[in-house]
């Protein structure tokens, strides 16, 4: 064992060396985080549900029910919603543009049973073909020991027998309290709803969540990442940087969707709009990372600054 002290801009760097795991402890512009080499398995519950456990970080699976990812804990802490009614709690996947399917969401990507199996390490959970649209969509997570990182590909599959065009779109739901914020000079109001007080500064868009009466919902060209961060406990999606052309019709890399009320905040991204042939298919990864933090739930160069250093 051996420790490497390394003196940086924003603090320390410690490096804990001993059987080829590394254990980091950064202070770094102002915010404290700790973190280290991850213990790591998945595991079959009862009801078709499986655990995903990287370290002290825990995600809840639901093949049952449409693949959705129930609950992620950092220890007994939640970051996902967990309210009651349907379409309110939770993180789950959809095609894109929705203007193809309008609403509600397709039944075989949202609620439907989807198969599952652990191979490799990985779960992989499988759906059923759509009807209507001809798309079967398959998730793949895996853990990275090595930052406690869970990443998710998602793959759309066309087996519709007719060349389509179709984007992939990861919608995850969060309690309202905090703050959401990403890379972006500007923001929109989408899908014929209100806009949502963002806020500019530290080249950072930020939502600090409040309440209102009506759906609201803003579109956004980002940089590849989007973080929510509510009680010193944060979460930080990254995924492929696209462009605003890439973009389906109508629709953004990055989506923030406030609901009526004091209730709950849906963070999305959305991958590049694709042709698919017969029998072609489009993978996309998202990676989530869960940490605690001590920079405050606010918008600040602190957070800005600590939130990057995670940031591929």
């Amino acid at each position: 064992m051996y420790y490497l002290p390394i003196i940086s801009t924003f603090g320390w760097l410690i490096v804990n060396v001993m059987k080829n795991r590394i254990l980091l402890s950064l202070i770094a512009a102002g915010c404290l985080l700790a973190s280290g080499a991850a213990a790591q398995n998945i595991t079959a519950l009862d009801g078709g549900q499986y655990r995903i456990t990287v370290d002290d970080v825990t995600m809840t699976v639901d093949a049952q029910h449409g693949g959705k990812i129930l609950s992620v804990k950092l220890g007994e802490a939640e970051v996902l919603n967990q309210g009651r009614f349907p379409n309110s709690f939770g993180s789950t996947f959809w095609t894109s543009p929705q203007a193809e399917w309008n609403w509600p969401p397709v039944a075989e990507y949202d609620t439907k049973p989807f198969s599952a199996e652990i191979r490799d390490g990985a779960l992989v959970l499988t759906g059923e073909k759509s009807d209507r649209f001809g798309y079967r969509i398959r998730k793949r997570f895996v853990t990275n020991p090595e930052d406690g990182a869970i990443v998710i590909t998602y793959t759309i599959v066309n087996e519709s027998g007719e060349t389509r065009k179709v984007a992939p779109w990861e919608i995850s739901r969060v309690p309202n309290g905090g703050v959401v914020f990403f890379d972006a000079p500007s923001v929109e109001p989408a899908n014929n709803m209100e806009g949502l007080p963002f806020t500019f500064s530290h080249d950072t868009a930020w939502y600090v969540m409040d309440e209102a009466s009506m759906n609201r919902k803003i579109n956004a060209d980002g940089h590849g990442w989007l973080a929510f961060s509510a009680g010193g406990l944060m979460l930080i999606k990254t995924f492929d940087d696209i462009d605003a052309a890439q973009a389906a019709p109508g629709e953004a890399e990055i989506q923030i969707y406030a609901n009526p009320g004091k209730t709950f905040v849906e963070i999305e991204e959305q991958g590049p709009y694709t042709t698919l042939a017969p029998g072609a298919s489009l993978d996309w990864t998202v990676r989530w990372s869960l940490l605690k933090h001590s920079c405050g739930d606010t918008p600040s160069e602190d957070l800005a600054e600590f939130t990057r250093r995670f940031i591929p």
